[in-house]
C-alpha cells in the first residue's frame, strides 16, 4: 500500500494510530516531534503524512509550511483537537490536504487515507500533464514572416477571440491545409491564445480510432450499454466542456456519426451510448482535414449539412512550398531543438542543405522538414549537416524531370561506382521522376552488392546513412533483407 509517517506525541494515540494503519496495509514510520519527523521525510520520502498540530510545544503547522516549501508531493493529513474552523484552515492555506478533528475515528481515518492518496496522484498527474503541455506549446510555436502565414494567424487570432458558444450553437472552426502543413499546431494555438485556455483542449485523430469506438470515445456509453459496459463513462466531448475539442481528420468519421456529430455543434446535445438523457456541453469545435470536404459531400461520403456548418469559419492553411523564406526560419528552429535534445551543440546546416531546402518542395510540408532534420541531427558524422544528410540532391530535388535530365543524373551516379561493374538501367518510355531514378539506381546498386548497403553505398557514391534514409523512404527494408539471406 502506502508508506506513511505519523507525527503525534501522545503515545498512546500515536500507538493506536499505528497498529491500525499497519492492518490496513500501510507501511509506518512515526515520530514524536517536528523535527525528527522532517528528518524521517527528508530520508524516506513517504507518500502520505499524517501529523498532529499541537507537538510539545511545536506548531504542525511549521511541518506542513516546510515540507510544502520544499516540493514535497505526497498527501498531507492534519490532526487537532480543539476542532476549530480556523486552524483547519490554517492547516489548509500550509498546504494541507485533509483534515481530522479528536476524537479520531479510525475508521474514518483510514477512508480519509485512501482518498488523500487517490486525490494527491489525480493531482500530480494533472500538474505533470499541464507541464508537459506547457512544454509541447512553447516547442510547437508558430513560426513565419511570409505574408499568406501571416494573414492565416491573423485569422486565428481573431477566431480564437470568439465566444465559444452562441446561444444553442457551439463554435466550429474548420482547417484545411495539405498533411503536414501545420493543422494540429494551429489548433492548438487557438485553444492557447483564447480566453478559454486554462480549459482543457481534447484531441482526437477520428482516422485513428476504429469506427465501431470512435461514437464511445466522443459520447462516452452508460452502465449496461454493451457487454463490456460495467460503468458509465464520459466521452470525450464532456471532458472538453468549457474548452476545445480538436476532431483531426474530421473526412474520415463514419457517416453514421457525422448526424449525432451535427446535433451537437448546432445544439450543443447529445446523449450517451445506451442513454435516454439529453446532456449539455458548451466548447469550442475545431475540424481538421486534409480532403477535399465539398467533392466529399458531392459523393455522398460526408454529410452536406455539417460540411456547411462546419465551412463557416474557414482557414485554408498555406503550404510550406508556398511560404518563400519561410523554410529555412523553421529549420534552424528545428535544428536548434534537435540539437538540444541530442546533446550535440554547434550543429549547423551547410551551404548546400540551406539550397537544398530552399530548392526542394516539400509535399509532406513541415512534418517532412522535422523528420529530415531530426534524422540528420541524429546520423550526420559532422557538426556541419549537408544536403545528402537530410537525403537532398545539392540544389533540391525537383518533382519532374525530363528523360535527358534524369538518364544523366542517373548516369552520373553510376559513374562514381566503385565497382568495375556497371549499373544498367532499362527506362521505359514517357516522363520520369528524378525519385523514380533514384530508386531505380538503388535497387541495382542493393543487388549488385546483395544487401550490403556499406558496399552498396560505395558503388554510388554516396554515406551511408544517405542510402539507409532512402533505403526507409523507398520501402525497400525486405528487400535488402531477402538480398541478405539468399
Amino acid at each position: 500500500m502506502a508508506k506513511i509517517v505519523i507525527v503525534e506525541d501522545e503515545d498512546n494515540l500515536r500507538f493506536s494510530l499505528v497498529q491500525s494503519l499497519k492492518k490496513a496495509g500501510h507501511a509506518i514510520l512515526e515520530a514524536d516531534a517536528v523535527e525528527p519527523a522532517y528528518q524521517l521525510i527528508n530520508e524516506n520520502q513517504p507518500d502520505l503524512v499524517l501529523t498532529d498540530i499541537n507537538l510539545q510545544g511545536e506548531s504542525g503547522l511549521d511541518l506542513i509550511s516546510r515540507l510544502r516549501d520544499e516540493a514535497y508531493a505526497g498527501a498531507i493529513i492534519v490532526m487537532t483537537a480543539y476542532g476549530s474552523v480556523e486552524s483547519a484552515i490554517e492547516a489548509m492555506k500550509n498546504g494541507a490536504d485533509e483534515y481530522l478533528q479528536k476524537p479520531l475515528s479510525l475508521e474514518e481515518l483510514k477512508v480519509l487515507v485512501i482518498r488523500s492518496l487517490e486525490n494527491r496522484k489525480v493531482r500530480s498527474e494533472l500538474n505533470l500533464y499541464r507541464r508537459l503541455e506547457s512544454s509541447r506549446s512553447k516547442e510547437n510555436k508558430l513560426l513565419g514572416e511570409n505574408e499568406s502565414w501571416n494573414q492565416t494567424v491573423d485569422l486565428a487570432e481573431r477566431m480564437a477571440s470568439l465566444p465559444i458558444g452562441s446561444g444553442e450553437v457551439l463554435s466550429a472552426i474548420l482547417l484545411l491545409g495539405e498533411t503536414g502543413s501545420g493543422k494540429g499546431m494551429l489548433a492548438r494555438y487557438i485553444h492557447d491564445i483564447s480566453p478559454q485556455k486554462i480549459s482543457p483542449f481534447v484531441h482526437i485523430n477520428c482516422s485513428a480510432i476504429p469506427a465501431t469506438l470512435i461514437e464511445g470515445e466522443l459520447f462516452g456509453h452508460e452502465k449496461g450499454a454493451f457487454t463490456d459496459a460495467r460503468s458509465a463513462r464520459q466521452g470525450l466531448f464532456e471532458f472538453a466542456d468549457g474548452g476545445t475539442i480538436f476532431l483531426d481528420e474530421i473526412g474520415d468519421m463514419p457517416l453514421e456519426l457525422q448526424s449525432k456529430l451535427l446535433l451537437v455543434v448546432e445544439h450543443g446535445i447529445f446523449r450517451r451510448i445506451g442513454g435516454s438523457k439529453e446532456r449539455k456541453v458548451n466548447a469550442r469545435v475545431i475540424a481538421a482535414t486534409n480532403q477535399d470536404l465539398e467533392t466529399l459531400s458531392s459523393d455522398g461520403k460526408f454529410r452536406r449539412d455539417l460540411f456547411y456548418r462546419l465551412n463557416a469559419l474557414t482557414i485554408q492553411i498555406p503550404p510550406l512550398r508556398e511560404r518563400n523564406g519561410d523554410v529555412l526560419l523553421i529549420a534552424e528552429s528545428l535544428l536548434e531543438s534537435a540539437a538540444t535534445q541530442m546533446h550535440r551543440p554547434g550543429l549547423s546546416f551547410g551551404d548546400d542543405a540551406l539550397d537544398a531546402m530552399k530548392q526542394h518542395t516539400w509535399p509532406g510540408n513541415v512534418r517532412e522538414l522535422a523528420n529530415a532534420i531530426h534524422r540528420a541531427a541524429l546520423l550526420s558524422q559532422g557538426d556541419v549537416i549537408s544536403a545528402g544528410d537530410l537525403g537532398l540532391a545539392p540544389g533540391g530535388t525537383p518533382g519532374r524531370a525530363t528523360r535527358a535530365s534524369a538518364t544523366a543524373k542517373a548516369r552520373a551516379l553510376a559513374n562514381s561506382a566503385a565497382s568495375a561493374d556497371e549499373l544498367a538501367f532499362d527506362f521505359s518510355d514517357g516522363a520520369l521522376t528524378a525519385e523514380s531514378v533514384e530508386r531505380e539506381l538503388i535497387v541495382q546498386a542493393l543487388r549488385h552488392a546483395r544487401g550490403n548497403v556499406s558496399r552498396a553505398a560505395k558503388l554510388i557514391g554516396m554515406n551511408r546513412s544517405s542510402l539507409r534514409y532512402r533505403i526507409e523512404r523507398y520501402d525497400l527494408d525486405e528487400f535488402v533483407q531477402e538480398l541478405a539471406t539468399k
